[in-house]
Protein backbone atom coordinates (compact mmCIF):
# COMPACT_ATOMS: atom_id res chain seq x y z
CA UNK A 1 0.00 0.00 0.00
CA UNK A 2 1.46 3.77 -0.63
CA UNK A 3 1.23 7.05 1.43
CA UNK A 4 -2.79 8.17 1.11
CA UNK A 5 -2.45 11.57 -0.67
CA UNK A 6 -4.14 14.78 1.34
CA UNK A 7 -7.17 15.05 -0.50
CA UNK A 8 -6.94 19.10 0.39
CA UNK A 9 -3.23 18.57 -1.90
CA UNK A 10 -5.49 17.23 -4.21
CA UNK A 11 -7.94 19.38 -4.69
CA UNK A 12 -5.51 22.34 -4.77
CA UNK A 13 -3.20 20.17 -7.50
CA UNK A 14 -6.31 20.38 -9.74
CA UNK A 15 -7.42 23.73 -9.44
CA UNK A 16 -5.66 25.79 -11.69
CA UNK A 17 -6.76 23.21 -14.53
CA UNK A 18 -9.98 23.51 -13.32
CA UNK A 19 -10.13 27.20 -13.37
CA UNK A 20 -8.79 27.09 -16.72
CA UNK A 21 -11.37 24.84 -17.87
CA UNK A 22 -14.52 26.82 -16.37
CA UNK A 23 -13.23 30.35 -17.33
CA UNK A 24 -13.00 28.18 -21.13
CA UNK A 25 -16.47 26.55 -20.86
CA UNK A 26 -17.77 30.22 -19.62
CA UNK A 27 -16.14 31.79 -22.52
CA UNK A 28 -17.26 29.04 -25.05
CA UNK A 29 -20.69 29.57 -23.81
CA UNK A 30 -20.70 33.05 -24.88
CA UNK A 31 -18.51 33.90 -28.05
CA UNK A 32 -19.66 30.63 -30.21
CA UNK A 33 -23.06 31.47 -29.53
CA UNK A 34 -23.27 34.70 -30.29
CA UNK A 35 -21.65 33.50 -33.62
CA UNK A 36 -24.12 31.01 -34.46
CA UNK A 37 -27.00 33.39 -33.48
CA UNK A 38 -27.81 33.63 -37.47
CA UNK A 39 -28.45 30.04 -37.67
CA UNK A 40 -31.18 27.55 -37.20
CA UNK A 41 -30.83 26.81 -33.64
CA UNK A 42 -33.49 25.18 -31.23
CA UNK A 43 -32.69 24.58 -27.31
CA UNK A 44 -34.52 21.26 -26.62
CA UNK A 45 -35.01 18.76 -24.05
CA UNK A 46 -34.53 15.39 -24.60
CA UNK A 47 -34.97 12.40 -22.75
CA UNK A 48 -32.47 10.06 -21.94
CA UNK A 49 -32.39 6.53 -20.43
CA UNK A 50 -34.95 6.01 -17.79
CA UNK A 51 -36.01 9.39 -18.93
CA UNK A 52 -33.69 11.94 -17.82
CA UNK A 53 -34.16 15.58 -19.26
CA UNK A 54 -30.63 15.81 -21.29
CA UNK A 55 -30.74 19.52 -22.75
CA UNK A 56 -29.72 19.94 -26.42
CA UNK A 57 -28.98 21.80 -29.06
CA UNK A 58 -30.02 21.48 -32.76
CA UNK A 59 -28.70 23.41 -35.62
CA UNK A 60 -30.18 22.50 -38.98
CA UNK A 61 -29.26 23.23 -42.84
CA UNK A 62 -30.57 26.81 -44.10
CA UNK A 63 -33.07 26.22 -45.89
CA UNK A 64 -34.43 22.65 -44.13
CA UNK A 65 -37.65 22.54 -45.09
CA UNK A 66 -38.54 18.84 -44.60
CA UNK A 67 -38.51 18.08 -48.39
CA UNK A 68 -34.97 16.22 -47.96
CA UNK A 69 -33.08 14.51 -45.72
CA UNK A 70 -29.35 15.23 -43.84
CA UNK A 71 -26.64 13.24 -42.58
CA UNK A 72 -26.66 13.48 -38.86
CA UNK A 73 -23.89 14.68 -36.50
CA UNK A 74 -24.45 13.79 -32.79
CA UNK A 75 -22.09 16.10 -30.07
CA UNK A 76 -21.94 14.60 -26.81
CA UNK A 77 -20.54 17.09 -24.73
CA UNK A 78 -16.94 17.21 -22.76
CA UNK A 79 -16.53 16.40 -19.19
CA UNK A 80 -18.08 19.76 -17.27
CA UNK A 81 -18.33 21.76 -20.48
CA UNK A 82 -22.38 22.57 -20.83
CA UNK A 83 -24.17 22.41 -24.24
CA UNK A 84 -23.31 25.54 -26.10
CA UNK A 85 -19.31 23.90 -26.19
CA UNK A 86 -19.55 22.97 -30.07
CA UNK A 87 -21.99 25.77 -31.20
CA UNK A 88 -19.05 27.26 -33.42
CA UNK A 89 -18.23 24.00 -35.29
CA UNK A 90 -22.21 22.84 -34.93
CA UNK A 91 -22.76 25.98 -36.97
CA UNK A 92 -19.75 24.91 -39.45
CA UNK A 93 -20.54 21.65 -40.03
CA UNK A 94 -24.80 22.84 -40.36
CA UNK A 95 -23.52 25.27 -42.87
CA UNK A 96 -22.14 22.13 -44.77
CA UNK A 97 -25.43 20.43 -44.86
CA UNK A 98 -25.63 18.67 -41.64
CA UNK A 99 -28.20 18.29 -39.12
CA UNK A 100 -25.76 19.20 -35.61
CA UNK A 101 -27.18 17.91 -32.16
CA UNK A 102 -25.17 18.62 -29.23
CA UNK A 103 -26.39 17.74 -25.99
CA UNK A 104 -25.16 17.95 -22.09
CA UNK A 105 -24.52 14.07 -20.73
CA UNK A 106 -26.02 13.41 -17.99
CA UNK A 107 -24.72 14.63 -14.29
CA UNK A 108 -23.84 17.83 -15.60
CA UNK A 109 -25.24 21.68 -15.76
CA UNK A 110 -28.69 21.51 -16.57
CA UNK A 111 -28.89 17.81 -17.61
CA UNK A 112 -30.49 15.56 -15.21
CA UNK A 113 -29.24 12.57 -13.63
CA UNK A 114 -25.34 11.88 -12.31
CA UNK A 115 -22.24 11.46 -13.28
CA UNK A 116 -21.89 7.96 -15.19
CA UNK A 117 -18.35 8.11 -16.53
CA UNK A 118 -19.73 6.70 -19.77
CA UNK A 119 -21.28 3.82 -18.25
CA UNK A 120 -24.35 1.98 -19.53
CA UNK A 121 -26.75 5.23 -19.07
CA UNK A 122 -24.33 7.31 -21.10
CA UNK A 123 -24.44 4.79 -24.04
CA UNK A 124 -28.12 3.87 -23.77
CA UNK A 125 -28.19 7.69 -23.84
CA UNK A 126 -26.55 8.11 -27.01
CA UNK A 127 -29.04 6.43 -28.86
CA UNK A 128 -32.27 8.06 -27.51
CA UNK A 129 -30.50 11.16 -28.75
CA UNK A 130 -30.47 9.57 -32.07
CA UNK A 131 -33.99 8.28 -31.92
CA UNK A 132 -35.13 11.84 -30.89
CA UNK A 133 -32.81 13.50 -34.15
CA UNK A 134 -34.75 11.25 -36.60
CA UNK A 135 -38.24 11.68 -35.51
CA UNK A 136 -37.81 15.50 -34.71
CA UNK A 137 -35.54 16.61 -37.69
CA UNK A 138 -34.46 16.25 -41.25
CA UNK A 139 -31.97 13.76 -40.13
CA UNK A 140 -30.80 10.71 -42.50
CA UNK A 141 -31.21 7.58 -40.63
CA UNK A 142 -28.53 6.02 -42.96
CA UNK A 143 -26.32 8.24 -42.19
CA UNK A 144 -25.22 8.65 -38.98
CA UNK A 145 -21.63 9.96 -37.16
CA UNK A 146 -20.89 11.01 -33.68
CA UNK A 147 -17.94 13.04 -32.38
CA UNK A 148 -17.24 14.78 -29.60
CA UNK A 149 -13.78 16.30 -27.38
CA UNK A 150 -12.35 14.18 -24.47
CA UNK A 151 -15.46 12.80 -22.73
CA UNK A 152 -17.91 12.80 -25.98
CA UNK A 153 -14.78 10.99 -27.79
CA UNK A 154 -14.92 8.37 -25.28
CA UNK A 155 -18.92 7.99 -25.02
CA UNK A 156 -18.98 8.82 -29.29
CA UNK A 157 -16.87 5.21 -29.58
CA UNK A 158 -19.09 3.38 -26.57
CA UNK A 159 -21.98 4.62 -28.63
CA UNK A 160 -20.84 3.49 -32.06
CA UNK A 161 -19.86 -0.13 -30.48
CA UNK A 162 -23.72 -0.68 -29.25
CA UNK A 163 -25.63 1.40 -32.11
CA UNK A 164 -25.01 -0.09 -35.43
CA UNK A 165 -26.91 2.97 -36.90
CA UNK A 166 -23.59 5.39 -35.91
CA UNK A 167 -21.38 4.79 -39.44
CA UNK A 168 -18.63 7.19 -38.67
CA UNK A 169 -16.62 8.82 -34.98
CA UNK A 170 -14.45 11.10 -34.59
CA UNK A 171 -12.48 10.34 -31.13
CA UNK A 172 -10.60 13.78 -30.46
CA UNK A 173 -8.66 13.72 -27.22
CA UNK A 174 -10.36 10.24 -26.35
CA UNK A 175 -9.54 6.85 -24.78
CA UNK A 176 -9.47 3.72 -26.16
CA UNK A 177 -9.06 1.92 -22.69
CA UNK A 178 -9.94 3.87 -19.87
CA UNK A 179 -7.38 1.72 -16.60
CA UNK A 180 -4.34 2.13 -19.17
CA UNK A 181 -5.31 5.95 -19.42
CA UNK A 182 -5.13 6.57 -15.38
CA UNK A 183 -3.76 3.48 -14.21
CA UNK A 184 -1.16 3.02 -16.67
CA UNK A 185 1.60 0.55 -15.21
CA UNK A 186 -0.47 -0.43 -12.58
CA UNK A 187 0.35 3.74 -11.11
CA UNK A 188 -2.49 5.80 -10.21
CA UNK A 189 -2.07 8.81 -12.09
CA UNK A 190 -2.70 11.49 -9.39
CA UNK A 191 -2.99 14.87 -10.69
CA UNK A 192 -5.08 13.45 -13.86
CA UNK A 193 -7.81 11.75 -11.56
CA UNK A 194 -7.56 14.56 -9.39
CA UNK A 195 -8.67 17.29 -12.08
CA UNK A 196 -11.20 15.01 -13.42
CA UNK A 197 -12.55 14.33 -9.91
CA UNK A 198 -12.58 18.53 -8.89
CA UNK A 199 -14.63 19.41 -12.64
CA UNK A 200 -17.05 16.36 -11.88
CA UNK A 201 -17.71 17.93 -8.36
CA UNK A 202 -18.00 21.54 -9.24
CA UNK A 203 -19.47 21.04 -12.81
CA UNK A 204 -21.72 17.98 -11.78
CA UNK A 205 -23.14 15.44 -9.64
CA UNK A 206 -21.09 12.35 -8.91
CA UNK A 207 -23.01 9.10 -8.40
CA UNK A 208 -22.23 7.12 -5.23
CA UNK A 209 -20.54 4.23 -7.64
CA UNK A 210 -18.39 7.04 -8.99
CA UNK A 211 -17.33 8.30 -5.53
CA UNK A 212 -16.38 5.12 -4.24
CA UNK A 213 -14.40 4.39 -7.20
CA UNK A 214 -12.66 7.57 -6.72
CA UNK A 215 -12.42 7.24 -3.05
CA UNK A 216 -10.82 3.65 -3.52
CA UNK A 217 -8.35 4.57 -6.69
CA UNK A 218 -6.96 7.59 -3.80
CA UNK A 219 -6.27 5.39 -0.94
CA UNK A 220 -4.79 2.64 -3.15
CA UNK A 221 -7.24 0.27 -1.81
CA UNK A 222 -5.71 -3.03 -3.51
CA UNK A 223 -8.78 -4.88 -1.96
CA UNK A 224 -10.90 -3.26 -4.80
CA UNK A 225 -7.89 -2.94 -7.50
CA UNK A 226 -10.25 -5.40 -9.19
CA UNK A 227 -13.20 -3.57 -9.04
CA UNK A 228 -11.75 -0.76 -10.06
CA UNK A 229 -10.27 -2.72 -12.95
CA UNK A 230 -13.52 -3.70 -14.02
CA UNK A 231 -15.37 -0.56 -13.90
CA UNK A 232 -12.80 0.63 -16.07
CA UNK A 233 -13.27 -2.06 -18.83
CA UNK A 234 -17.18 -1.42 -18.90
CA UNK A 235 -16.46 2.27 -20.06
CA UNK A 236 -13.90 1.40 -22.36
CA UNK A 237 -14.13 1.22 -26.30
CA UNK A 238 -11.57 -1.83 -26.41
CA UNK A 239 -13.29 -3.92 -24.65
CA UNK A 240 -16.17 -3.83 -27.79
CA UNK A 241 -13.88 -3.44 -30.85
CA UNK A 242 -15.57 -6.62 -32.08
CA UNK A 243 -18.78 -4.49 -32.10
CA UNK A 244 -17.02 -1.89 -33.78
CA UNK A 245 -14.89 -4.23 -36.58
CA UNK A 246 -18.35 -5.84 -37.37
CA UNK A 247 -20.31 -2.61 -37.89
CA UNK A 248 -17.59 -1.08 -39.83
CA UNK A 249 -17.71 2.13 -38.26
CA UNK A 250 -15.08 4.82 -39.52
CA UNK A 251 -13.13 5.85 -36.92
CA UNK A 252 -10.78 8.61 -36.68
CA UNK A 253 -8.52 9.27 -33.55
CA UNK A 254 -6.92 12.40 -32.77
CA UNK A 255 -4.76 12.91 -29.88
CA UNK A 256 -1.45 14.46 -28.13
CA UNK A 257 1.74 13.23 -27.20
CA UNK A 258 1.71 14.85 -23.53
CA UNK A 259 -1.82 14.33 -23.14
CA UNK A 260 -1.78 13.71 -19.25
CA UNK A 261 -4.95 12.65 -19.49
CA UNK A 262 -5.89 10.24 -21.68
CA UNK A 263 -1.72 9.28 -22.71
CA UNK A 264 -1.42 8.14 -26.02
CA UNK A 265 -0.51 4.54 -25.71
CA UNK A 266 -3.84 3.01 -25.48
CA UNK A 267 -5.50 5.23 -28.18
CA UNK A 268 -2.47 3.49 -30.32
CA UNK A 269 -3.30 0.01 -28.76
CA UNK A 270 -6.95 0.24 -29.30
CA UNK A 271 -6.53 1.59 -33.21
CA UNK A 272 -3.82 -0.99 -34.44
CA UNK A 273 -6.63 -3.64 -33.40
CA UNK A 274 -9.33 -1.56 -35.32
CA UNK A 275 -9.72 -3.67 -38.88
CA UNK A 276 -12.41 -1.23 -40.32
CA UNK A 277 -11.84 2.43 -42.22
CA UNK A 278 -9.49 4.39 -39.30
CA UNK A 279 -6.85 6.65 -39.38
CA UNK A 280 -4.85 8.28 -36.69
CA UNK A 281 -3.51 11.81 -35.90
CA UNK A 282 -1.34 13.06 -33.43
CA UNK A 283 0.13 16.24 -32.31
CA UNK A 284 2.08 18.22 -29.75
CA UNK A 285 0.24 19.46 -27.04
CA UNK A 286 -1.37 18.39 -23.64
CA UNK A 287 -5.54 16.86 -23.55
CA UNK A 288 -7.75 18.79 -25.64
CA UNK A 289 -5.38 21.48 -26.12
CA UNK A 290 -5.02 20.81 -30.28
CA UNK A 291 -8.91 21.06 -30.98
CA UNK A 292 -9.62 23.56 -28.29
CA UNK A 293 -9.02 26.71 -31.03
CA UNK A 294 -11.68 25.40 -33.26
CA UNK A 295 -14.21 25.61 -30.73
CA UNK A 296 -13.68 29.37 -30.47
CA UNK A 297 -14.36 28.90 -34.54
CA UNK A 298 -10.90 29.25 -34.97
CA UNK A 299 -9.46 27.43 -38.28
CA UNK A 300 -8.22 24.25 -37.09
CA UNK A 301 -6.50 21.13 -38.92
CA UNK A 302 -8.14 18.46 -36.20
CA UNK A 303 -11.52 20.15 -37.03
CA UNK A 304 -11.05 19.90 -40.50
CA UNK A 305 -10.28 16.49 -40.90
CA UNK A 306 -13.20 15.75 -38.54
CA UNK A 307 -15.22 17.32 -41.79
CA UNK A 308 -13.64 15.74 -44.18
CA UNK A 309 -13.74 12.24 -42.45
CA UNK A 310 -17.89 13.05 -41.64
CA UNK A 311 -17.98 14.52 -45.65
CA UNK A 312 -16.38 10.89 -47.02
CA UNK A 313 -18.04 8.54 -44.66
CA UNK A 314 -21.48 9.95 -44.31
CA UNK A 315 -22.07 11.88 -47.70
CA UNK A 316 -19.40 9.60 -50.16
CA UNK A 317 -17.39 12.69 -50.89
CA UNK A 318 -14.58 12.23 -52.79
CA UNK A 319 -12.13 14.18 -51.16
CA UNK A 320 -9.20 11.98 -50.67
CA UNK A 321 -8.76 11.26 -47.18
CA UNK A 322 -9.77 7.62 -47.24
CA UNK A 323 -6.66 7.25 -49.86
CA UNK A 324 -3.86 9.62 -47.43
CA UNK A 325 -1.23 7.54 -45.25
CA UNK A 326 -3.49 6.62 -42.22
CA UNK A 327 -1.54 7.36 -39.36
CA UNK A 328 -0.18 11.50 -39.46
CA UNK A 329 2.04 12.79 -37.13
CA UNK A 330 3.43 16.20 -36.04
CA UNK A 331 7.05 15.97 -34.51
CA UNK A 332 6.81 18.20 -31.32
CA UNK A 333 10.58 19.69 -32.48
CA UNK A 334 9.23 20.53 -36.20
CA UNK A 335 6.25 21.53 -37.99
CA UNK A 336 4.62 19.41 -40.86
CA UNK A 337 3.11 16.13 -41.12
CA UNK A 338 4.85 13.03 -41.63
CA UNK A 339 2.42 9.77 -43.05
CA UNK A 340 2.25 6.42 -42.28
CA UNK A 341 1.13 3.61 -43.63
CA UNK A 342 0.52 1.99 -40.38
CA UNK A 343 2.00 2.24 -36.62
CA UNK A 344 4.77 -0.37 -36.75
CA UNK A 345 5.99 1.63 -39.55
CA UNK A 346 6.83 4.80 -37.25
CA UNK A 347 9.45 3.23 -35.86
CA UNK A 348 11.22 1.67 -38.33
CA UNK A 349 14.01 0.85 -36.80
CA UNK A 350 15.25 0.38 -33.16
CA UNK A 351 18.49 1.56 -31.43
CA UNK A 352 19.22 -0.52 -27.83
CA UNK A 353 20.85 1.71 -25.11
CA UNK A 354 22.90 -0.46 -22.90
CA UNK A 355 22.26 0.06 -18.92
CA UNK A 356 25.24 -1.49 -17.84
CA UNK A 357 26.40 -2.17 -14.34
CA UNK A 358 24.66 -2.64 -11.03
CA UNK A 359 23.16 0.22 -9.37
CA UNK A 360 21.22 0.95 -6.17
CA UNK A 361 18.96 3.53 -5.51
CA UNK A 362 17.14 5.10 -2.61
CA UNK A 363 12.98 5.85 -2.32
CA UNK A 364 10.93 8.26 -0.77
CA UNK A 365 12.56 11.60 -2.46
CA UNK A 366 11.68 13.33 -5.33
CA UNK A 367 15.29 13.54 -7.38
CA UNK A 368 14.42 16.24 -9.44
CA UNK A 369 13.40 14.22 -12.97
CA UNK A 370 10.05 14.43 -13.19
CA UNK A 371 6.93 14.34 -16.67
CA UNK A 372 6.21 17.86 -15.62
CA UNK A 373 2.88 19.64 -14.15
CA UNK A 374 -0.79 18.49 -15.43
CA UNK A 375 -1.79 20.53 -18.34
CA UNK A 376 0.94 23.23 -18.07
CA UNK A 377 4.24 21.41 -18.90
CA UNK A 378 2.53 20.06 -22.10
CA UNK A 379 1.25 23.34 -23.51
CA UNK A 380 4.58 25.20 -22.85
CA UNK A 381 5.93 22.43 -25.26
CA UNK A 382 3.58 22.37 -27.83
CA UNK A 383 3.68 26.39 -28.08
CA UNK A 384 7.07 26.93 -27.11
CA UNK A 385 8.91 23.72 -27.18
CA UNK A 386 9.82 24.07 -23.87
CA UNK A 387 9.50 20.15 -22.51
CA UNK A 388 10.32 19.78 -18.55
CA UNK A 389 13.83 19.74 -17.85
CA UNK A 390 16.52 18.57 -15.03
CA UNK A 391 20.60 19.07 -14.84
CA UNK A 392 21.73 15.56 -15.43
CA UNK A 393 25.20 15.63 -14.18
CA UNK A 394 23.76 16.99 -10.74
CA UNK A 395 20.74 15.17 -10.24
CA UNK A 396 21.29 13.03 -6.93
CA UNK A 397 22.31 9.39 -7.65
CA UNK A 398 21.37 8.51 -4.03
CA UNK A 399 17.72 9.04 -5.05
CA UNK A 400 18.34 8.74 -9.11
CA UNK A 401 20.24 6.14 -11.42
CA UNK A 402 21.48 7.76 -14.25
CA UNK A 403 22.52 5.66 -17.97
CA UNK A 404 23.68 7.75 -21.27
CA UNK A 405 24.14 6.83 -24.59
CA UNK A 406 27.16 8.02 -26.72
CA UNK A 407 27.22 11.69 -28.38
CA UNK A 408 25.02 11.32 -31.68
CA UNK A 409 27.07 12.53 -34.84
CA UNK A 410 24.15 13.14 -36.77
CA UNK A 411 20.33 14.22 -35.94
CA UNK A 412 17.84 11.48 -33.91
CA UNK A 413 14.40 11.25 -35.30
CA UNK A 414 12.69 9.38 -32.24
CA UNK A 415 9.35 7.98 -33.40
CA UNK A 416 6.99 5.60 -31.46
CA UNK A 417 7.03 4.21 -28.22
CA UNK A 418 10.96 3.35 -26.35
CA UNK A 419 11.07 -0.13 -24.23
CA UNK A 420 12.79 -0.16 -20.75
CA UNK A 421 14.03 -3.69 -19.95
CA UNK A 422 15.49 -4.36 -16.52
CA UNK A 423 16.19 -6.93 -13.37
CA UNK A 424 14.92 -5.00 -10.39
CA UNK A 425 15.55 -6.80 -6.87
CA UNK A 426 13.70 -4.73 -4.11
CA UNK A 427 13.97 -4.31 -0.82
CA UNK A 428 9.79 -4.36 -0.19
CA UNK A 429 7.12 -6.24 -1.64
CA UNK A 430 5.91 -3.47 -3.17
CA UNK A 431 7.52 -0.44 -4.59
CA UNK A 432 7.20 2.35 -7.56
CA UNK A 433 9.35 3.62 -10.23
CA UNK A 434 9.27 6.59 -12.60
CA UNK A 435 11.54 5.96 -16.38
CA UNK A 436 12.62 9.45 -17.23
CA UNK A 437 14.42 9.13 -21.55
CA UNK A 438 15.91 12.62 -21.65
CA UNK A 439 17.66 14.31 -24.75
CA UNK A 440 20.84 16.02 -23.22
CA UNK A 441 22.74 18.92 -24.69
CA UNK A 442 26.60 19.45 -24.23
CA UNK A 443 26.22 21.69 -20.57
CA UNK A 444 23.86 18.82 -18.87
CA UNK A 445 20.45 20.30 -19.69
CA UNK A 446 18.45 17.40 -20.09
CA UNK A 447 15.20 18.07 -22.04
CA UNK A 448 12.15 14.65 -21.24
CA UNK A 449 11.50 12.69 -24.48
CA UNK A 450 9.40 10.56 -22.90
CA UNK A 451 8.70 8.67 -19.48
CA UNK A 452 6.21 6.27 -17.22
CA UNK A 453 5.62 5.08 -14.14
CA UNK A 454 5.59 1.76 -12.84
CA UNK A 455 4.51 0.17 -9.61
CA UNK A 456 4.62 -3.69 -8.44
CA UNK A 457 3.10 -5.52 -5.49
CA UNK A 458 3.10 -9.25 -4.23
CA UNK A 459 7.50 -9.29 -5.16
CA UNK A 460 9.62 -11.24 -2.68
CA UNK A 461 12.02 -8.96 -0.62
CA UNK A 462 15.72 -9.73 -2.01
CA UNK A 463 14.47 -11.66 -5.20
CA UNK A 464 14.95 -9.89 -8.38
CA UNK A 465 12.32 -10.21 -11.13
CA UNK A 466 12.75 -9.10 -14.82
CA UNK A 467 10.82 -5.99 -15.09
CA UNK A 468 9.37 -4.05 -18.96
CA UNK A 469 7.92 -0.72 -19.38
CA UNK A 470 6.61 1.14 -22.58
CA UNK A 471 7.45 4.98 -22.27
CA UNK A 472 4.69 6.84 -23.13
CA UNK A 473 5.20 7.04 -27.13
CA UNK A 474 5.89 10.30 -28.72
CA UNK A 475 7.61 12.05 -31.51
CA UNK A 476 10.88 14.47 -31.02
CA UNK A 477 13.88 15.23 -33.04
CA UNK A 478 17.63 14.56 -31.07
CA UNK A 479 20.07 17.05 -32.08
CA UNK A 480 23.02 16.43 -33.22
CA UNK A 481 25.93 16.17 -30.73
CA UNK A 482 23.04 15.71 -28.05
CA UNK A 483 22.70 12.17 -26.42
CA UNK A 484 19.97 10.61 -25.20
CA UNK A 485 20.14 9.86 -21.48
CA UNK A 486 17.60 6.76 -19.18
CA UNK A 487 16.95 8.22 -15.73
CA UNK A 488 15.07 6.58 -13.12
CA UNK A 489 13.93 7.68 -10.11
CA UNK A 490 11.07 7.17 -7.54
CA UNK A 491 8.69 10.00 -6.93
CA UNK A 492 7.11 12.17 -9.46
CA UNK A 493 4.36 14.65 -8.35
CA UNK A 494 1.92 13.51 -11.19
CA UNK A 495 1.62 10.23 -9.91
CA UNK A 496 1.03 7.74 -6.69
CA UNK A 497 4.03 6.30 -5.35
CA UNK A 498 3.81 3.02 -3.35
CA UNK A 499 7.57 3.02 -1.65
CA UNK A 500 7.05 2.08 1.58
CA UNK A 501 9.73 4.14 3.95
CA UNK A 502 13.59 3.21 3.70
CA UNK A 503 12.86 1.08 0.59
CA UNK A 504 15.71 0.67 -1.98
CA UNK A 505 15.92 -0.62 -5.38
CA UNK A 506 18.58 -2.11 -7.23
CA UNK A 507 19.00 -2.45 -11.05
CA UNK A 508 21.34 -5.19 -12.17
CA UNK A 509 22.27 -5.85 -16.01
CA UNK A 510 22.63 -10.03 -15.71
CA UNK A 511 25.11 -11.49 -18.61
CA UNK A 512 22.27 -13.90 -19.48
CA UNK A 513 19.67 -10.88 -19.56
CA UNK A 514 21.47 -7.69 -20.47
CA UNK A 515 19.41 -4.37 -19.23
CA UNK A 516 18.80 -1.85 -21.68
CA UNK A 517 16.10 0.42 -23.17
CA UNK A 518 15.14 0.21 -27.17
CA UNK A 519 14.42 3.52 -29.10
CA UNK A 520 12.39 3.72 -31.62
CA UNK A 521 13.94 5.41 -34.61
CA UNK A 522 12.70 7.14 -37.61
CA UNK A 523 13.99 5.18 -41.07
CA UNK A 524 16.48 7.96 -42.46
Amino acid sequence: MGRRPHRRALRTTAVGAVSASLVAGGVLGLAPAAQAATGAIRHVDIAGDGGTVLKANVITPAGADGTRRYPLIVLPTSWGFPQVQYLAQAQKLADDGYVVLSYNVRGFWQSGGEIDVAGPRDVADASRVVDWALAHTPADARHIGMAGVSYGAGISLLAAAHDPRVKAVASLSGWGDLIDSIYSGRTQHLQAAAVLDTVGTVTGRQSAESREIFSAFYDSDLTKEQEIVAWGRKRSPASYLDRLDKNGTAVLMAGAWGDTIFPPNQSIAFYERLTGPKRLELRPGDHATAELPGLFGVPNDVWTDTRRWMDHYLKGVDNGIDREQPVQLTSRSTDGYEGYPDWKSVGATREKIALAGTTTIHTNVDSGADGGTVFLSSILDQVARVPPVASIPLLPRYWAAVWQSQKYATAQQVRGTARLHTTLTPTEESGTLVAHLYDVGPLGLGKLVSHAPYTFHGRTPGKPFGLDLELFSTAYDVPAGHRLALVVDTVDPLYIEHNPSGARLTFSSPATDPSYVSVPLREQ
